[in-house]
């Protein structure tokens, strides 16, 4: 054990009753790290949840990449049909980062009941749809099941509200043809979901696609689109030029990043708003250590004097207060994890902070947890604030043995 640790380890353990100057500013210091500590955590946390929940969402409704005609890009209803069987789609499934793509058509249309009507667009889709992804949106009723009945259809329940349908009752909607004339098809609510996306669930409901392909006098094997899903949502730009070079000319690959710009857009300001929570928070636990450590000094002022009359450098003296100032830093942070992780998970698994729907489409604030953000965010603070520490032992030069001992 080198002194200056020996020292350092003395001074720290030293009972508080004789540093009348310095524990109320330890104290302060210690309560601002774990603060700053706590704000970093939670920002990133809700921050990057937030992101990642509304991400999930959109592609909940439209997949990570659409594979549409260039006739119908610009339209959310299908308007061209696409071969659902062709050659293309066995080198998009060998891509390595596909996990899996889902064949879909839509169709506008109007469900109307005794009481009222509202505009929809059917989203069809096949047996093998990955249903499992409404789970946890799932409010009431089950998920449709069409290997059995072609005629069950999962409803929002913004819009079950609008039109008082509940569980087990008929939804007859109404599609119009190109003649001005209309089919009726009466369908079946078995599931009702609430995703917290207004945009989406004001008039989106899911059944089976064939009877879009019936109403829209299309072959068995022709569908209005693909959604693909893929492994890294932050490489989706890349995985889509990949995409697109796989598909023959007359169709078209688009990013939900692309289709929803304006909303990924809003989404890049997070990234912002945590970048100057964690710059702003980060200054101010250097400031307070940086003050902490300059009281602890000049409060030692003997101390120095006489280990600079001992022969002690001041490199060394340096060292020795950066060992109890690190104390102060490292136990700033333990309370600031303790504090800062109970809050995420108590939100995580409670969801006691609750949101606007309409204004951040989720309805409470979502928390990603991750050891490499909550570990690095832990190193950086220590580091930088050690770094700081270099600041104030600087006085340590200026102060003369001679001096130091004549102040006993």
């Amino acid at each position: 054990m080198n002194y200056e640790f020996f020292i350092a380890y003395r001074l720290i353990k030293e009972k508080t009753a004789t540093r009348v100057a310095s524990t109320p500013i330890v104290r302060i210091a210690i309560i601002a790290i774990a603060m700053s500590l706590i704000m970093m955590l939670v920002s990133v946390a809700v921050g990057v949840g937030l992101q990642q929940k509304i991400q999930q969402k959109i592609a909940l409704f439209s997949g990570h990449i659409e594979i549409t005609s260039f006739n119908g890009n610009e339209s959310e209803v299908s308007l061209q049909p696409i071969d659902g069987e062709a050659d293309f789609l066995e080198e998009i499934e060998t891509l390595p980062f596909v996990t899996h793509f889902h064949k879909i058509a839509k169709k506008q249309g109007v469900i109307r009941t005794t009481t009222d009507f509202e505009p929809i667009l059917f989203k069809g889709v096949f047996e093998d749809y990955n249903w499992a992804t409404f789970n946890e949106y799932l409010v009431k009723g089950r998920l449709p099941n069409l290997k059995s009945n072609y005629n069950e259809i999962l409803i929002s329940e913004s819009l079950a509200n609008r039109l008082q349908l509940n569980i087990e009752d008929k939804a007859v909607t109404y599609f119009i043809k190109d003649t001005g004339k209309y089919n009726i098809r009466s369908f079946k609510v078995v599931g009702i979901y609430n995703s917290g996306y207004e945009e989406f669930d004001k008039g989106l409901i899911l059944g089976s696609i064939n009877h879009i392909i019936k109403l829209n006098k299309w072959s068995k094997n022709q569908v209005g689109s693909f959604e693909i899903f893929v492994d890294d949502f932050n490489h989706v730009e890349d995985h889509t030029i990949k995409v697109y070079e796989q598909i023959p000319s007359e169709l078209d690959a688009i990013a939900i990043k692309e289709k929803y710009a304006e909303i990924f857009q809003w989404l890049k300001l997070f990234d912002f708003n945590v970048y100057g929570i964690i710059g702003i928070m980060i200054i101010v636990a250097s400031i307070n250590i940086i003050t902490a450590l300059l009281v602890l000094i000049l409060e030692r002022t003997q101390l120095i004097g006489m280990l600079k009359s001992l022969g002690s450098t001041n490199k060394s003296i340096r060292k020795l207060f950066i060992y109890q100032a690190s104390y102060i830093v490292g136990k700033g942070l333990l309370w600031g994890n303790v504090i800062g992780l109970g809050i995420i998970l108590c939100q995580y698994y409670f969801r006691f902070i609750k949101m606007d729907p309409k204004t951040y489409y989720v309805q409470y604030a979502p928390m990603y947890i991750s050891w490499d953000y909550i570990i690095g965010l832990n190193v950086l603070t220590f580091i930088l604030c050690v770094l700081a520490l270099w600041i104030p032992t600087l006085v340590i030069n200026k102060i003369s043995p001679v001096k130091a001992l004549k102040l006993q």
